[in-house]
């Protein structure tokens, strides 16, 4: 009979058993690490990848190490290319570069990428993982539906932007940098093909990709470019999936905030469509060329009443135009001026040269004051940005809050 002390040991068998089983089976990690001298190279060549961006002190990455490490293990099995799915990792604290060009500011951080070209929405999912791995699938599914008759055309729903390719052959390469497109604009568009004889109708000058517009009426737009040159009919099918002035609401306002951006937003009631088109035309007219440099967007003022109470306005204010440079809130005087030539374009330059910024703490600058007119001294700070905290994530802390902790 054994000693009391000893109940918990394993035989000597089992130990066997065990080394065997670890020696045969042993634990596989595809989880490759990413620094400044591998991510360009690694990330170009990879269909999909999953990056983990992460800092060892912060316990949530410490969670996620051993979930994304199955989950890389799971979707291996099914792709076992090493280029159709890379799952990839980068320590934010030893390459604060990497993490500064991609705008990491919460840990973990799941980006996904596609060819080297990160996508707009980052893993938002369930950290398990059968949810990792369920994403991992959907982002390899076909974004393209195949139309069997023209006659689904007439069918499609008019609502949504449409993007149809018309071509000779699935197998061509004017049709693979069509799919390119799709697999990266996918959550803008939908994207549909039509081949061979049943597309030949619409291919009377070669393949062709239209753009079909919401509304029943819209005319169709036509792509006029070279269909293998990937970075020419990118960038006509986003102007045309990714609208000037976008929606900004509680499901993507974490997203929009990520593209690092500040915001230029119209509030104005849901049935008030007249405001809403005449900031579209203005910022299209006035605003077309600061396009990268500041978001366009607009809000419901019911639904972003909290905001609204950051520059002391409420819905019955509306229509109103601000910027959130996300540390401070600054409003448009006043809306009947939206028209003026230029004013719209002045109120954007004015936050990129910092004129709004250092106006709010110390008044209006000597230039702008009338003469004999005294420089008033503005005590109160301009109210702070409300839309970073639209929809915080359950699971990652922001790069300030658990170092704080700690």
């Amino acid at each position: 009979m054994r000693p009391a002390i000893f109940p918990l040991l394993p035989d000597p068998g089992c130990l066997l058993l065990l080394l065997v089983s670890w020696l045969f089976n042993p634990a596989r990690s595809e989880i490759t690490s990413l620094d400044s001298g591998n991510i360009d190279d690694i990330l170009n060549n990879a269909d999909v990848a999953l990056v983990n961006f992460y800092a060892d002190w912060c316990r949530f990455s410490q969670m996620l190490h051993p979930i994304f490490e199955e989950a890389s293990n799971v979707i291996k099995e099914e792709y076992p290319d090493k280029n159709q799915v890379v799952f990839a990792r980068v320590d934010c604290d030893q390459h604060s570069d990497i993490a500064q060009r991609y705008r990491i500011s919460k840990y973990p951080t799941l980006k996904l990428f596609r060819n080297g070209m990160m996508m707009k929405r980052e893993y938002r999912g369930q950290r398990s993982v059968t949810a990792i791995a369920d994403y991992i699938r959907q982002q390899k599914s076909n974004p393209i539906r195949e139309v069997q008759d023209l006659e689904e055309i007439s069918s499609l729903d008019r609502s949504r932007r449409n993007i149809i390719g018309y071509f000779e052959q699935k197998d061509s390469d004017n049709y693979r940098t069509f799919e390119r497109v799709a697999n990266i604009l996918h959550d803008d568009c939908v994207f549909l093909s039509a081949f061979g004889a049943i597309s030949k109708a619409e291919r009377f000058s070669g393949d062709n990709v239209i753009y079909k517009p919401p509304g029943e009426n819209a005319p169709d737009m036509v792509y006029l470019g070279s269909l293998t040159n990937f970075d020419l009919i990118y960038a006509w099918t986003q102007d045309k999936c990714v609208p000037l002035v976008r929606e900004i609401t509680f499901e993507n306002g974490e997203e929009l905030t990520e593209e690092g951006l500040p915001f230029l937003i119209l509030f104005h009631m849901k049935d008030d469509l007249e405001s809403l088109e005449k900031f579209q035309q203005e910022v299209a007219r006035q605003l077309i060329g600061e396009k990268g440099t500041i978001n366009f967007l607009h809000a419901d003022c019911d639904k972003f009443r909290h905001p609204l109470l950051h520059i002391q306005k409420t819905p019955a204010d509306c229509p109103v135009i601000a910027i959130d440079s996300f540390r401070h809130m600054y409003v448009f005087p006043d809306f009947s001026d939206l028209s003026v030539p230029g004013k719209l374009k002045q109120f954007v330059l004015d936050l990129h040269s910092g004129k709004l910024h250092r106006e709010f703490h110390h008044g209006p600058d000597p230039t702008d004051v009338a003469p004999g007119q005294p420089i008033q001294d503005i005590a109160s700070s301009p109210p702070e940005s409300s839309f970073q905290k639209l929809a915080p994530s359950e699971h990652r802390y922001t790069l300030l809050r658990e170092k704080d902790e700690l």
